[in-house]
């Protein structure tokens, strides 16, 4: 997949391209479904497949009384969206200069004069441009102008549930990691660096390493079965996500132990997929309840993943995840 950083980055129209247009946070099965529709008519004109986003998220820097805690990091996106086939995609940097651009504009410089639209697929609810005036009946009549025609996919769902990255989100962010794969198509992961923690693991018999994470979005603080990538390799582990009530930390934490591993981790990039969540965070009364707890969590955590496969692993970017 070819990726432009910038509009100026495309130095002339694209191959009969079929596009989509979007923020596709998570990359969802409804994400996935509308990049496969823009492969199928791209073939269908023997051309080339874009999806057109914007970096950073327009809700980060258009206000709103809407906190977005984002699924997908700029990269994980990318790797993605890479996976799901497409030719080439267009990060447009996106600044409260670009948030101005009508939707008229964007459609005759961007779509048009930049990259050639021939085929627009778009979602049914999906707006766009100066205070989202840009809608499905916009680009319909600038499209008879323009030579380009418009698909509008309706809402996509498994039946029961609608796929839309507000749900992803809902569903991390209460701990269910196991429900969320049948909306996200994967099991939620972060992807982070090794850091030195407070070493208390060591102590209680159970080392772990904590993880630093540019990812916005956590799971509900708990103890999770979890599977990690750490360069080809495929290992289980307990997670715990928290702020240690036992010992008063206060600040958050996301730290892993990992089964029958021994090994210097720090500054190592790992990967870890959540699989389960087996509990809310507590405080015990002592050393002894959390380390007896820590020990059933882990049996637990060893039965759940004994035959357990993360679902999604081989799309994540560079990974190749294997036992």
């Amino acid at each position: 997949m070819v990726i432009f950083r910038s509009i100026s980055d495309i130095k002339e129209k694209l191959c009969h391209p079929a596009v989509t247009i979007g923020n596709f946070d998570g990359v969802h099965l409804g994400h996935r479904e509308i990049f496969r529709r823009v492969r199928e008519r791209a073939e269908e004109m023997g051309g080339v497949s874009v999806v057109v986003t914007f970096v950073p998220h327009p809700l980060k820097v258009v206000p709103s009384h809407k906190e977005v805690r984002l699924i997908t990091t700029r990269r994980e996106k990318e790797f993605l969206i890479e996976s799901a086939g497409i030719d080439y995609l267009l990060e447009i940097p996106f600044d409260r200069e670009f948030a101005a651009v009508s939707a008229a504009d964007f459609v005759q410089k961007v779509l048009v004069g930049a990259i050639g639209v021939e085929r627009l697929v778009i979602g049914y609810d999906y707006a766009f441009g100066r205070g989202r005036e840009g809608d499905v009946q916009l680009l319909r009549e600038m499209g008879k102008c323009h030579g380009y025609s418009v698909e509008v996919l309706e809402p996509i769902s498994n039946g029961a549930t609608v796929y839309s990255s507000t749900k992803v989100r809902g569903m991390v962010s209460a701990g269910d990691v196991e429900g969320v794969v049948g909306v996200l198509g994967r099991h939620y992961a972060i992807t982070g660096t090794v850091v030195h923690g407070h070493q208390r693991g060591r102590g209680l018999g159970f080392p772990t390493a904590n993880l630093a994470t540019e990812k916005d979005l956590l799971p509900a603080g708990g103890v999770y079965a979890v599977k990690v990538c750490i360069g080809s390799e495929l290992l289980d582990g307990a997670c715990n996500i928290g702020t240690n009530p036992t010992f008063g930390d206060g600040s958050l934490s996301l730290e892993v132990f990992l089964f029958d591993v021994d090994r210097d981790l720090y500054g190592r990039e790992i990967t870890v997929f959540f699989i389960a969540r087996l509990r809310e965070e507590r405080r015990f009364d002592g050393l002894e309840a959390l380390k007896e707890q820590i020990a059933l969590d882990v049996k637990r955590c060893r039965e759940i993943l004994e035959d357990a496969e993360p679902v999604g692993a081989g799309d994540w970017g560079p990974i190749n995840c294997r036992r």
